[in-house]
């Protein structure tokens, strides 16, 4: 009975001082919140969203950059995506899908330990292009993938 009250009473003062800290806004992640792009990320056009992300629109086609999708995708909600770059000095890797109502899908900051692959999923809403962009010595390169969405995951 008494070690049955002693964790109760532990795990009471541990909820109630979460319940305070957050309640002060301690807990929030000013840090991460404040670096998230969102006007990139609401942008309802490609070219916005490039620029509010990376102060650029002008992409250059580059065969270091290789994309892998899958040709069809039976459902929009789920499209795995792999970029691989050989560029050196990867500073970052968006993905877009220009037909979506936020075409940037996914960004990614990179450090010097970067071993050239991400990997994800994104949603598409219909098929399109999958735009890879990769930040690399002041410029930016591309490469891109036309995906097909079938209607309903049903091949239709």
């Amino acid at each position: 009975m008494q070690h049955t009250r002693r964790l109760f009473l532990k795990g009471t003062m541990a909820a109630g001082t979460l319940a305070i800290a957050a309640g002060a806004n301690l807990l929030t992640p000013g840090k991460v919140l404040a670096a998230w792009p969102e006007k990139a990320f609401t942008a309802e056009k490609m070219d916005t969203a490039l620029s509010e992300l990376v102060g650029g629109t002008e992409l250059i086609e580059s065969d270091k950059i290789t994309l892998k999708t899958p040709d069809i995708a039976e459902n929009g909600a789920v499209v795995s995506v792999t970029v691989r770059t050989e560029l050196p000095d990867a500073e970052s890797i968006s993905i877009y899908v220009p037909v979506n109502t936020s075409p940037l899908t996914a960004s990614y900051e990179l450090t010097d330990k970067f071993d050239g692959e991400i990997s994800g999923r994104i949603k598409m809403a219909e098929t399109s292009d999958v735009i890879a962009v990769v930040q690399a010595g002041g410029k930016l390169y591309s490469a891109k993938r036309e995906v097909k969405v079938t209607l309903g995951g049903c091949g239709g």
